[in-house]
């Protein structure tokens, strides 16, 4: 076995490993948030906290981060974001330009 095809399935072996590491604990940390669902939101809310004083971002459960850099969002007024190419003009809003 030569020293690159043993590297390869070290990391192979390694990347299997933390897989599952990360699947058992996200399936622990689902059954206590069920168990503990006060709890385990109060523990969320903390941690986003810190993070956030940090600087860090979180992510949800689509994939979007709460940190949007102009875009739409219901929020804002009319939905638009505030980049030049998106912007409405008068004549887009039925009055003259």
């Amino acid at each position: 076995m030569t020293i690159t095809e043993r590297r390869v399935k070290t990391a192979m072996t390694q990347a299997v490993r933390q897989r599952n590491y990360r699947r058992i604990r996200d399936r622990a940390l689902r059954r206590l948030g069920n168990l503990y669902p006060d709890q385990y939101r109060e523990l969320l809310e903390q941690e986003r906290a810190k993070d956030e004083a940090q600087g860090k971002v979180w992510i949800d459960l689509s994939g979007r981060t709460n940190a949007s850099v102009g875009a739409p969002t219901p929020h804002k007024a009319g939905g638009v974001s505030q980049r030049p190419s998106n912007s409405k003009q008068e004549s887009d809003l039925g009055g003259e330009a």
